[in-house]
């Protein structure tokens, strides 16, 4: 029995999970070829996690493990579509794996969201974690507060990090460049703005106790935003928890001594991002006023009653969920955002798989991944053990690393993306950082060069 080669794009957790699986195959063997059009792999672990998340962030030694083994390759620096097509690859894998996440934001659909200081979540966090795609962003926080749409951890993740002191930062992986403007912002309160209600919104209990541990900030919540204890028997345990957190917060009041200030404020949708003209930089927010109506599936929907309330602001962050992007050649849902298929495999298509956000959408944690690309890879190995593919001529694993060398004249592989690793780590080292991240795509791409 032949080894099968198997390639996947994209180098996110969900791409990293199912490369393990399939390097655990031995019935039948399974080699893997990871691509990535960035030279550094880990995708959201990277450039999407909060920095003050360390946690969260030290499963990527995981990756690296699975990296480590027998018969796993990365390829950096690849861009599907532009370096290399679909049909290239099934002409040199048994099967491709498409793992590529949700790359862009939902939109608002809303006037205003376009001006100067109304910003995607997507696009701050890549800003802030390193990644060279949104370097350049130079978000403005001269103003005295921000507002964030949206009731995740992704808002909760860009609040926070809009809040935390300068010496919160220093410890963390945070890009240099973002601490710089994090250090000089005059922002001290944001207000995090949900269109339903408390016990209907996202967040993780977790992360929402960790807002008592920053130093100099106050949680401000509405008293008449929390529900009646007595209901609380008849929620869900997690949901309990959040709506006792926001009960004690909201019976505290806010700590004036504190200089930064958080506050949630319900029951609230974005009805415009107000600014002078048709182009000029935000200054508020118009929010809509909802009350919840229970639909006939039991689900608590938001119901504009016409009211409307301003809040002043110069930075508006929308953390409304993430949505799939499609590659080129490949099928694509455009309602869902996302790549349809049954258990794994690409409707209409034969050998090609996909995995994780862009599989089923924007949810689930990390960990969620697992479970998500054992069900496709056990698609692909029973297609793979049907025999189809046993007599199939494949290119050798040293001619398809020359056809890319030949492609991609800035190539780069796991030997050089353990050069920028190293680079990173050692120059962390005098500050107590996991690393600092390096964004400029020339510098990478010297530190690739230099470690022969």
């Amino acid at each position: 029995m032949r080894t099968h080669a198997v390639a996947i794009v994209g180098s996110g957790p969900s791409g990293f999970y199912a490369a393990g699986s399939l390097l655990d195959s031995t019935d039948p063997p399974v080699r893997v070829d990871m691509f990535d059009r960035l030279a550094t792999p880990w995708g959201l672990v990277r450039a999407g996690v909060a920095p003050d998340h360390p946690k969260i962030k030290s499963v990527s030694g995981q990756y690296e493990q699975i990296a480590a083994r027998p018969g796993f390759r990365f390829f950096g620096h690849v861009c599907l579509g532009e370096d290399v097509t679909v049909d290239e690859l099934l002409e040199r894998y048994d099967a491709v794996v498409y793992a590529v996440g949700s790359q862009t934001e939902r939109r608002l659909g809303i006037p205003g969201e376009d001006r100067v200081g109304s910003l995607a979540s997507v696009d701050f966090v890549g800003w802030y974690n390193g990644h060279p795609d949104y370097a350049g962003l130079d978000p403005d926080l001269s103003g005295s507060r921000a507002v964030v749409i949206g009731a995740g951890n992704v808002a909760l993740d860009v609040a926070r990090m809009l809040l935390l002191g300068e010496d919160d930062l220093r410890g963390t992986d945070t890009a240099d460049h973002a601490i710089d403007v994090f250090a000089a912002s005059s922002v001290r309160e944001v207000v995090v703005c949900g269109r339903r209600g408390p016990v209907e919104a996202a967040f993780t209990t977790t992360e929402l106790r960790e807002l008592d541990d920053i130093d100099g900030l106050t949680v401000v919540v509405d008293p008449a935003q929390i529900p009646d204890a007595a209901g609380d028997t008849d929620l869900p345990r997690a949901t309990r928890r959040n709506v006792e957190l926001f009960r004690k917060w909201a019976e505290a009041g806010p700590d004036e001594t504190r200089e930064r200030r958080m506050a949630f404020r319900f029951l609230r949708s974005p009805v415009e991002i107000l600014g002078e003209g048709e182009d000029g930089p935000v200054s508020g927010v118009e929010l809509g006023i909802n009350r919840l109506e229970t639909d006939d599936e039991g689900r608590a929907r938001p119901v504009d009653t016409g009211e409307r309330e301003t809040l002043e602001c110069g930075l508006v962050l929308r953390a409304v969920g993430y949505r799939g992007v499609a590659l080129p050649d490949v099928p694509f849902d455009e309602g869902s955002g996302t790549i349809p298929h049954a258990e794994g495999r690409i409707e209409g298509r034969e050998r090609e798989y996909v995995v994780g956000w862009i599989k089923r959408g924007p949810t689930g944690i990390i960990g969620t991944n697992r479970k998500d690309a054992n069900e496709t890879v056990r698609a692909l190995l029973a297609d793979l053990a049907s025999g189809a593919r046993e007599d199939a001529t494949i290119a050798p694993a040293e001619d398809v690393e020359e056809w890319l060398s030949e492609r991609c004249p800035e190539l780069v592989d796991l030997d050089g993306w353990g050069a920028i690793d190293a680079h990173e780590r050692a120059a962390g080292e005098d500050g107590g950082r996991p690393r600092v991240k390096v964004v400029d795509r020339s510098t990478l791409m010297d530190l690739v060069r230099e470690r022969s």
